[in-house]
This record gives structure tokens, C-alpha cells and sequence, in this order.
């Protein structure tokens, strides 16, 4: 453990005698180790490049009009209202320089005791630049923002005869939690909402399809709930395509690797996630897949006081010799660690290793049709949706925000709509400039 001096105000950070703990990434894992560090004898530094927490799992229900964004954010700065010793940065992480302690931002340079990578991960389209032109990703809000315009824009234009009756079909690329909770909930809006929206229109022939490159859908669950959860997505109308994978889009019609093609309107990329990569950490700390290995005590290979924790970490186990899964379990559980065992040094106690504990797994497909996993038992359709909103509902951070959130699932289970189908652009000054993907 270094020991800290007087620190300079780097990114206009005040000096403090307190060893300084950076912490890169506000999400699930970054969140948590700063929570348990409020008030306590480090100075901790949030460097984020938004002003908000993110509550990823609820993104596709922002894209599907059910939940205003709002809901699924929480602004850092009132987290820690109260907190002397906790000071927040919107700035865009670049690099670090481990001999010199120093993390390199788009606002400038700050120096750190500790430093704690919990940087997260994007969208992974296995280097097909094809795929990713022509496609929606489903990483941020502003993105499932963008996918909601996306899905309003193109039945407006359709119902104004703009594009052709056969141009809504949607495909969805990747059978995870994301992919089959989007084309769950797209399946029940065509068959209950579109149609009162857009009277017009036929919605009879309009084709939602899930492409998956395995043998089975939510392949991270046990092939009980997968076939359960496919068997749900089947009824709703849900086209299941497995062992198969996206090559290219020509003409908005999506080819696959077994020569299948998909005309389709809108397509959304669902289909993997890459760790956000940080420049400067020895090489012998970057795995093939560009995760960040660690030790069992959280600390980077080859560095003597930077942790990692979440989607950008490759710990491993006994029982994960293929490191941790990329959810949001394994970065709270580490962040929380990671602070812990900072506590104890002050204690001059030996830290802890990471045993990451399975608290269990679930998605949901669509009305009263969920899977769970939870307690060595696999249960499916309305206990496991039920179990499935109240998981989510009591990790939202916010009493509001939780409340908003309840208030809305209540309304749109009795009147089975979902009321913020809002068509709300963003303003660009610049004329010339364009959102439109292609």
C-alpha cells in the first residue's frame, strides 16, 4: 500500500492529506466502492465521462417507451450530497502513466494513491464496421433514446407512405438478457400497441426475428430456462433463429453465415460486449480478449496500486476459470471488496481475496413471462416476473426514481399501454449537421 502526500488540485481537485483514491467509471462496481468509502479517511475522486449513474438493465424499456429516461438515471453529484470527502469529474478517461501515478483525462492530469479501473464495457461488432453502420446498439440511454425515436420515425413514415409496408420488419441480433427482453417487449408492442397507434396499418405481417450464434438463447442460464424463455418469445410471435450469425447488411436486408437473408427496417445489436480499454498498463495485464487480468486480491498484473473491477476484469476462480460473467453482480461485489480491504490497511489488517458469489440470474420476456434462477431453483412465468420487477425495482437508486418506475409498470399492466411513445428529436443548430443512421 503507497503512502500519500499532499496531493496538487489536478482536474481542480482540493489538496488533501488523505491518501487519494481515483475511481474510473461510475457504473454498478464504481458506484459501490464509493459509497463505502463516504466519509472515511481517503479522498475519493468519481471520474465519469457523464454526470449520471446508468441503470443498464432497464435501457431497453427507455427504447420501448416504457420508462422515461430520467427513471433509469441518477444524477453522481446528488449520490453523495453531504460527502467531504468525495469530489466527482465529468471528463473523458484517456491514459495513465503507472510510473508516475498519474490518469490522464481529457480534462487533465490528476495523480492517485489508489486507482480503480471500473471503466465498464461498449458494444462488441467483432471488427465488422458493416454490421456497425447498419445497426443499433443498446449501451447507453442516449442510445436506447435514439432506438425509440428510430422505431416512431419509421412507422410514421410508414403510415405516411413513405417507405414501403414491408420495411418495419425488426431484427434483433443476439439472444442475451438485452436481446430477448427487446424482442419480447417489441412482440407485445406490435400486438397491443402499434396497432391502436397506427389504425391504418397491417400489423398482421409485420416479423419480429432474434438471431442467436448458439445452439440456445440466455446461453448463461441452465438449458431449462433457456428453452422456457424461447418458448415464451415463440408465442408471442417471435421468430428464433439459433446457430447462426450476422455477416453483413446490403439493401437493409441482413445475411447470415448459413446464406439466410432478413429484410428488415430497423436492426439492433444485441449480440456481445468489449471492455472500454484504457492506453499505459504494463502488457502483461491485458488478456487476448482485451479484459484487464488481476490478481485475487483486484490488483492489475504487474502494478502495485491500481485495481479493476466488472466488464473490464478477467479474474479468475476455481469455479470461473474463464473469468467472471459481465453483469452487474460481479462489479458491485468487487467494488465493495476492493473499498473494504482498503479500510483494513488502515487497520493494518491483511485484505481479503474476491470469491464472487452467484446471487443468481433472470430475464424477462414479457408480460407475466419471465425466467428466473435463484436459490438452485429455475422458475418461470409470473413468479419469475414478478421476482424479475422487484430485483430491479430495489436496485434503482433513488426512492423517485423507484416510484416512477413502479407507477409506470402498474399503469402499463392495467391498461396495457405504454403511455411515452414520444417522438422527441434532438436540436442541432447546424443544419447541415444529421443523427440518421443508415
Amino acid at each position: 500500500m503507497s503512502n500519500s502526500g499532499i496531493h496538487t488540485g489536478s482536474l481542480g481537485v482540493p489538496d488533501s492529506p488523505l491518501p487519494r483514491v481515483i475511481i474510473a467509471g461510475a457504473g454498478f462496481g464504481g458506484l459501490k466502492a464509493a459509497k463505502v468509502l463516504k466519509n472515511k479517511a481517503f479522498q475519493v475522486v468519481i471520474i465519469d465521462k457523464n454526470n449520471y449513474h446508468q441503470f443498464q438493465p432497464l435501457f431497453y424499456q427507455v427504447a420501448m417507451s416504457g420508462l422515461e429516461p430520467s427513471s433509469v438515471v441518477f444524477p453522481l453529484r446528488k449520490v453523495f450530497h453531504g460527502a467531504k470527502n468525495i469530489h466527482f469529474r465529468t471528463a473523458e478517461i484517456q491514459s495513465l502513466d503507472v510510473q508516475r501515478n498519474i490518469l490522464i483525462t481529457s480534462g487533465g492530469e490528476i495523480s492517485y494513491d489508489y486507482l480503480l479501473l471500473s471503466m465498464g464495457a461498449k458494444t462488441h461488432y467483432f471488427s465488422n464496421n458493416n454490421l456497425e453502420d447498419n445497426s443499433i446498439g443498446m449501451k447507453s440511454v442516449s442510445e436506447s433514446l435514439y432506438l425509440r425515436n428510430q422505431v416512431l420515425q419509421m412507422l410514421e413514415d410508414s403510415v405516411a407512405g413513405i417507405q414501403s409496408q414491408n420495411t418495419i420488419d425488426i431484427v434483433v441480433v443476439g439472444g442475451g438478457p438485452t436481446g430477448v427482453e427487446l424482442a419480447g417487449s417489441l412482440a407485445e408492442m406490435k400486438k397491443m400497441m402499434f396497432p391502436r397507434d397506427y389504425p391504418e396499418m397491417n400489423f398482421d405481417t409485420m416479423k419480429i426475428t432474434l438471431v442467436e450464434g448458439s445452439e440456445r438463447i440466455l446461453s448463461a442460464l441452465h438449458p431449462k430456462s433457456s428453452d422456457r424463455a424461447e418458448k415464451y418469445l415463440k408465442k408471442l410471435g417471435v421468430e428464433v433463429i439459433l446457430n447462426a450469425r450476422a455477416t453483413k447488411v446490403e439493401n437493409h436486408v441482413l445475411i447470415l453465415d448459413n446464406g439466410k437473408e432478413i429484410p428488415h427496417g430497423l436492426m439492433i445489436w444485441a449480440a456481445g460486449i468489449t471492455p472500454n480499454p484504457i492506453a499505459g498498463l504494463p502488457a502483461e495485464s491485458i488478456a487476448k480478449n482485451g479484459r484487464i487480468l488481476t490478481d485475487a486480491y483486484l490488483k492489475v498484473r504487474g502494478t502495485s496500486n491500481i485495481y479493476c473491477i466488472g466488464d473490464q476484469a478477467w479474474n479468475e476462480e476455481l469455479q470461473y476459470p474463464k473469468g467472471h460473467p459481465q453483469v452487474a453482480q460481479p462489479a458491485i461485489q468487487g467494488g465493495d471488496l476492493f473499498s473494504k480491504n482498503l479500510l483494513r490497511s488502515l487497520k493494518k489488517q491483511e485484505p481479503k481475496p474476491f470469491h464472487y458469489k452467484d446471487l443468481g440470474s433472470m430475464a424477462t420476456v414479457g408480460r407475466n413471462l419471465a425466467v428466473a434462477e435463484i436459490f438452485g431453483l429455475k422458475l418461470g412465468g409470473f413468479i419469475a416476473w414478478v421476482i424479475w420487477m422487484a430485483v430491479h425495482l430495489m436496485s434503482i437508486v433513488g426512492v423517485k426514481n423507484r416510484l416512477i418506475i413502479f407507477i409506470n409498470w402498474l399503469w402499463n399492466y392495467i391498461t396495457y399501454d405504454q403511455s411515452l411513445r414520444l417522438l422527441i428529436k434532438p436540436f442541432l443548430k447546424n443544419k447541415n449537421q444529421t443523427n440518421e443512421k443508415v
